[in-house]
């Protein structure tokens, strides 16, 4: 009977869900469809110029800036989160283990506004007094939002990696593999598809930030002209307009909320793509962990 009631109470709980996400579609696209056909699909997404009060709704300079920030983040932060997780997994003392894991869980913890003010604080300054400009640029975006990344990578990856069977590891030893070596080419391609699960969850994270952004990025609604130039992004349009937005302004904004869902969606379908080809490829090149595997489990045999 407990069975039957716990089965009802997850299929309430995954109906839910799903009903949100529903219902969060039906209201985009019902608000923003009319906006786009009215202004012009294409007048719309390649429009250089977002001057609503002479109706004029190109967004393609936020594109671009949510693309260039986004990319940015990633340059920083996926070496970073990816090695940092290979040495929590494979290479960290126990002594050391808590306090870095917790460091990793408190930048997890700390809000967007926080970061915010991190950024105009000090790295706003350091990219001013070391590159030029004013410090509001698209390099002082990608650089906070690759710090704010971090915590999403390294704790998926480092899931991901610890996930890998230990005959993984213990069978490029016995092959004569280095520590190393059997790490970065034995267990650190088994966890290949959690890393990219972690990828995925940051570049969500990064493109749909939006108050330390708009904190540190300039917000000119322009073309973005260089990495020391200001930039606004897709969220950073919508949050600082939405508030005295009416009529199509207000229903733009909703239609750059529909831009934004849709291009979420093309970068999970993309990382999809890719993850199956790398699946194939691993697949076809898997006969060393298949003899790693197979050298492991005579030598437990032996025992």
């Amino acid at each position: 009977m407990k069975e039957k009631a716990m089965k009802v109470v997850f299929l309430i709980a995954a109906c839910v869900s799903i009903l949100a996400v529903a219902l969060i579609c039906i209201f985009l696209f019902a608000n923003g469809i009319p906006a786009i056909k009215e202004i012009g699909l294409f007048d719309f997404l390649t429009g250089t110029a977002w001057k609503p009060g002479n109706h004029k709704f190109g967004i393609l300079p936020m594109i671009l800036g949510s693309i260039y920030v986004t990319a940015g983040a990633l340059i920083v932060g996926v070496p970073i989160g990816i090695l940092t997780a290979v040495f929590l997994a494979k290479y960290c003392p126990k002594k050391w283990y808590r306090i870095l894991k917790g460091g990793v869980d408190l930048l997890a913890g700390i809000p967007s506004v926080v970061y915010g003010f991190f950024g105009l604080v000090v790295l706003v300054p350091m990219v001013r007094d070391t590159f030029g400009g004013n410090g509001n640029s698209i390099l002082t975006a990608s650089l906070l939002l690759g710090i704010m990344i971090l915590p999403t990578i390294i704790e998926t990856s480092e899931a991901a990696i610890q996930a890998v069977p230990d005959k993984y590891y213990e069978g490029a030893l016995a092959l004569g593999a280095t520590h190393e070596r059997s790490v970065y080419r034995t267990v650190v391609p088994a966890a290949k598809s959690g890393i990219l699960a972690g990828i995925i969850l940051g570049v969500g994270r990064a493109i749909g930030e939006t108050m330390a952004v708009i904190m540190i990025a300039g917000n000119q609604a322009r073309m973005p002209a260089g990495l020391l130039k200001g930039v606004r992004t897709l969220t950073a349009n919508i949050v600082i307009e939405m508030g005295y937005a009416a009529d199509l302004h207000r229903e733009a904004l909703i239609a750059t909320g529909v831009v934004l869902f849709v291009f979420i969606l093309i970068i999970n379908l993309l990382f999809s793509i890719l993850k199956n080809r790398s699946k194939g490829k691993s697949d076809k090149k898997g006969w060393v962990r298949r003899l790693v595997l197979r050298f492991s489990r005579k030598k437990e045999a032996a025992k």
